[in-house]
């Protein structure tokens, strides 16, 4: 019977969502008349409205987002709109906080492409809604030193982790120690991280996306051993990255594969975060 049929949530929200993507395909066809604004290119769904879509079931309007994400918000060269990713991702958050996928994905192609603010906000809502998981917190916490040099957060966060976990709760404190200690080469750490996480990918798009992560901060890791080469033969603290150059260590300043750069602050490399115009940064 048509009248009972619509009733049935999962049928009602197959049917919304094939209408939506009906909608989706017509506007596709349509010629464009003006060019769009380059920061409002890709329309993002409100939580709202996508729960209404699927039929009032937060959590499957995650599962699919998410999956749409993983499929669509990456190039077949590995190339991703940062504008569009953060605002989607953060809707995904917003309708279920408990997502792997969305903070696992989140946490590679934001933190580690450029949006280390975005992408920690979706680590600290993973992290209190997956009470049980010690990945989040881990992740976290190792960002919060790498990016922000923020020991006190790193360490909390990797406090979590430990009191999580049954098998690395040792390796998390020892990593606390080192940090606080400032023992830990983390760019190199961060590197092995990457390299794990590309070669378990198995979506090609995704794999050539961590590649180019990869190959960034293999960058970092150059700059930062030609910075202390530097230091160690002259005697001097490098106050100027050109010096490198002309000290004959560095040929050239190796290139972001993302195009985001390398900034020199307060004595030392780091990778550079974008600006992204249009979206309103956490608070």
């Amino acid at each position: 019977m048509p009248g009972r049929l619509v009733h049935h949530p999962l049928v009602y929200a197959l049917l919304c969502f094939s209408g939506f993507i009906a909608l989706v395909l017509w506007r596709a066809e349509q010629p464009a008349t003006t060019l769009p604004d380059p920061t409002h290119d890709r329309v993002v769904i409100a939580a709202p409205v996508l729960i209404a879509l699927y039929g009032g079931d937060r959590f499957l309007a995650a599962d699919l987002e998410t999956i749409r994400l993983s499929a669509t918000g990456i190039s077949t060269n590995g190339q991703i709109d940062a504008h569009y990713l953060i605002r989607a991702h953060k809707v995904v958050s917003r309708l279920n906080p408990c997502q792997e996928n969305n903070y696992y994905f989140a946490n590679a192609l934001l933190s580690w492409g450029g949006a280390v603010e975005e992408g920690g906000v979706i680590l600290q809502r993973a992290t209190e809604c997956r009470f049980w998981d010690e990945l989040p917190p881990f992740l976290y916490g190792f960002n919060q030193y790498f990016f922000n040099r923020n020991i006190s957060e790193a360490q909390q966060a990797l406090e979590i982790a430990a009191q999580r976990s049954n098998d690395n709760a040792a390796g998390y404190r020892k990593l606390a120690v080192m940090i606080e200690a400032e023992q830990l080469d983390d760019a190199r750490m961060a590197r092995k991280f990457l390299v794990q996480e590309r070669d378990q990918a198995e979506d090609p798009k995704l794999r050539a996306m961590l590649d180019k992560r990869v190959t960034r901060v293999e960058g970092l890791i150059t700059l930062r051993d030609a910075q202390r080469t530097y230091e160690e033969q002259t005697g001097k603290t490098l106050q100027d990255p050109g010096a490198l150059i002309e000290a004959g260590i560095l040929d050239a300043f190796p290139r972001d594969p993302l195009n985001w750069g390398y900034e020199f602050k307060e004595g030392r490399f780091i990778l550079k975060e974008i600006k992204v115009g249009g979206v309103q940064r956490p608070e």
